[in-house]
């Protein structure tokens, strides 16, 4: 067949790259081979625009057993076990079908997981949506918030974390990331490999739908006014059956019989076998007449491409066949035998018989295309950079400020979330969603693990750099404050249309700055994801890299949470405050803009930062530790008194370089970087400031928890005096509210 712009247009490919196509077959592409090459290079699969910039990122270290480059990463945890993680993205199913989106997503990443031999323990996510005043935006919130609930609550995989902000960028767009984890014993991880002539293929799990063809197509490409069409392409996900396919899988992997595994995610069946046969210099032959099928007269293509959930591919050792036919059979699951291992390293597809597909496997994967996409800094820069805080006018009392910021749903309680999830199934967590990092104990060891998900996209927006920084700053302070020691991060990256040049000068300067911070603490990359093409309309959604940073807690018995535990223990603030409110929630949720320049970060100062938490909890000094992150001192104060009936009262020192009407403003919601308060025993304050000296952390005892208000003065004269009650209740509820008054209404 010679192919038209229509139906390249259709399969996401350029006519340089069908040339390329023609030259690599030596012939014209069959329809099947031309589907075949459409998701493998699309976007979504190849990486074409952001492999060159990827190269950068440090991804070895002294507990790396596997980087990026297999479905998940993993880091040894000490006791022969490893943890094994990774964040993906649902963005696009996830508006067009919110519910089913969010679930497959949940399901996906899951699989990345059990797949390297782990069980899961722990989910978490990053969500971003418009604003929650327009029904669309509430319809596919709540949409997704089920979804994610009833793919987690029903596979039994506790949800302890996660973080959600909103902006009006995301209206048509939202971002659905998701985070799992799982314990593996680090001997025994399976890598996604095809190697041995002979070796028999195996397709276990669901049949095979109609649904999902041409997903990662979709996942590359621009949202447009006929997006709502493109229903067919999401996948309808299946708990029960995943729940089936994770204990059949891991009871086969006890068993050596497996020479490799992979799961049917993006690209189904397509991506597993170029992707096994590649990965071991092998190549792959199969029979699709043999898949089993859910639909009736399926076409090699449409089998190809499907991405039907809960599906998995598996190289079995020769001789070994009937032992993973039982154990799948046990399970009520199918294991069919639908091709076997070769040495030509060519992917060939028959349908009865017949070939419908021949091509070299690394045609597909590292032979894929490769772009150094131009790069232009955007023109809205530097002007979104220029902040004159006098010609705001007079700022609001800082009571008002307060209590706006408290019921703005970026720092709103997200209780209405995550009391849909069950996060105590599996009885591992140790820190329940809301009180901090994640933390989940590591059974039948002394340790545990805590898990943060964070990126600041404002601050992205203003310095695509300076905030992919903050963004692995914020991850792993958040994992310190629990008492973690920082030892591998993911991260999911999710920007607009790569084809536009300021759009990859974002990705690239982000890039840059994940791998600066990355290096200057100690942390690699063990994998992740890039979901470009976030846009809808030609409008992209602000630059938005996902940092899920894993770390260890050497005994689970010594761990912090964000909130105060005792009347009368002393409040310690480390860290230097400057007033700093570029790209801060003050800015947007009182003045509508997004503006100035991001904090500054001083990565030694934060490295030393983060060791004298893990130090200070570890010895059983700091009994609650809270980041300091949006809306500055003040509502990090009051989110550590909510939720235990603990009011607060602190003194801090005016910041110098606010002075006039903006001073107050500057002090409480100013949002500095390497800030945590803290809350110590009071005979052993003095003890705290003493060691933080020593590590050259800035240190200062600044009040004492207690009482029934959260008071804040600056130098000694009051700034803040609100009723903790009152506080609460508007910060419990803001988010509720929306969903309640849609509810009334109807």
């Amino acid at each position: 067949m010679t192919a038209s712009d229509q139906i390249l247009q259709q399969h996401g490919l350029t006519r340089d790259e069908y040339q390329r196509i023609l030259e690599m077959l030596g012939r014209e592409p069959t329809v099947t081979e031309l589907g075949i090459f459409s998701v493998m290079w699309s976007e979504h699969c190849s990486y074409k625009s952001s492999r060159v910039h990827l190269r950068k990122l440090p991804t070895t270290g002294p507990r790396v057993l596997q980087g990026p480059g297999e479905n998940a990463g993993a880091v040894d945890i000490g006791d022969g076990l490893a943890a094994v993680f990774k964040i993906e993205s649902h963005n696009h199913p996830s508006f067009i079908e919110p519910y089913q989106g969010a679930a497959t997503g949940v399901g996906g990443i899951i699989r990345d997981i059990f797949t390297m031999g782990a069980r899961p323990i722990a989910l978490l996510n990053s969500l971003r949506f418009g604003p929650l005043e327009d029904p669309l935006v509430r319809r596919t919130f709540s949409g997704v918030v089920r979804g994610i609930a009833g793919y987690g609550n029903s596979i039994g995989i506790p949800t302890v974390g996660g973080e959600i902000a909103f902006d009006e960028s995301y209206t048509g767009n939202p971002l659905v990331n998701v985070f799992c984890l799982g314990i593996a014993k680090a001997d025994e991880i399976i890598k996604a490999a095809a190697s041995g002539a002979g070796n028999a293929v195996y397709y276990v799990g669901a049949k095979t739908g109609r649904d999902g063809i041409h997903g990662a197509t979709m996942a590359s490409a621009e949202f447009d006014e006929a997006s709502a069409e493109k229903r067919p392409a999401v996948q309808v996900g299946d708990p029960f059956m995943e729940k089936l396919l994770l204990e059949a899988c891991l009871e086969v992997m006890k068993t050596d019989t497996l020479v490799g595994i992979q799961d049917m995610g993006a690209a189904g069946l397509t991506c597993s076998t170029a992707e096994m046969g590649s990965r071991g210099g092998a190549g792959i032959a199969i029979d699709v007449s043999l898949v089993p099928q859910r639909e009736t007269g399926m076409t090699p293509y449409e089998i190809m491409l499907s991405e039907s959930q809960e599906r998995m591919l598996l190289v079995v050792k020769q001789g070994r066949e009937a032992e993973v036919e039982r154990i799948f059979e046990k399970w009520d699951l199918h294991a069919v035998r639908i091709g076997e291992v070769t040495t030509d390293g060519r992917l060939l597809v028959k349908h009865h018989g017949d070939v419908v597909a021949d091509i070299p496997a690394r045609c597909l994967t590292d032979e894929a295309p490769v772009y150094q996409r131009p790069m232009a800094e955007p023109a809205y820069l530097a002007e979104a950079r220029r902040l004159d805080l006098s010609s705001l006018g007079p700022p609001p009392p800082p009571a008002d400020v307060f209590r706006r910021l408290l019921a703005s749903p970026g720092i709103a309680s997200k209780r209405w979330v995550y009391r849909q999830y069950d996060h105590m199934v599996r009885t591992n967590t140790l820190v329940v969603p809301g009180m901090g990092a994640g933390v989940v104990r590591v059974k039948e060891t002394n340790r545990a693990l805590a898990l943060s998900t964070d990126g600041n996209a404002r601050f992205v927006y203003l310095d695509p750099f300076q905030g992919a920084q903050l963004a692995v700053a914020e991850a792993a302070r958040n994992v310190a404050c629990a008492g973690g020691e920082p030892i591998g991060a993911t991260n999911c990256l999710n920007f607009g249309n790569p084809e536009r040049p300021e759009i990859m000068w974002q990705f690239g300067q982000a890039v840059e700055g994940i791998s600066a911070a990355c290096r200057a603490l100690g942390i690699p990359i063990t994998g992740g994801n890039v979901s470009l093409y976030n846009e809808t309309d030609g409008r992209g959604v602000l630059p938005t890299p996902v940092l899920g940073v894993v770390g260890l807690v050497e005994d689970a018995s010594k761990i912090a949470r964000r909130a105060f535990a005792h009347d009368g223990d002393t409040i310690v603030l480390l860290g230097v405050g400057r007033g700093e409110l570029g790209g801060s929630e003050y800015l947007k949720v009182i003045h509508g803009l997004v503006r100035g320049v991001p904090p500054v970060l001083d990565l030694p100062a934060e490295a030393a930062l983060q060791r004298l938490l893990v130090a200070g909890i570890a010895a059983g000094l700091i009994r609650s530790a809270h980041d300091c992150a949006e809306g500055g001192v003040a509502v990090t104060l009051a989110e550590c008194c909510f939720d235990t009936g603990l009011g607060a009262t602190i003194d801090v020192p005016t910041i110098e370089a606010a002075a006039g009407a903006m001073a107050a403003v500057s002090t409480l919601f100013g949002e500095s970087a390497s800030r945590v308060i803290v809350s110590v025993e009071p005979s052993r304050a003095a003890e705290l400031v003493r060691l933080a000296a020593g590590a050259g952390v800035p240190a200062a005892i600044v009040g004492r928890v207690g009482g029934d208000r959260i008071r804040v003065t600056i130098g000694r004269e009051t700034a803040l005096d609100e009723s903790l009650a009152d506080a609460e209740r508007i910060w419990s509820e803001a988010i509720g509210a929306y969903f309640d008054r849609e509810r009334a209404i109807a």
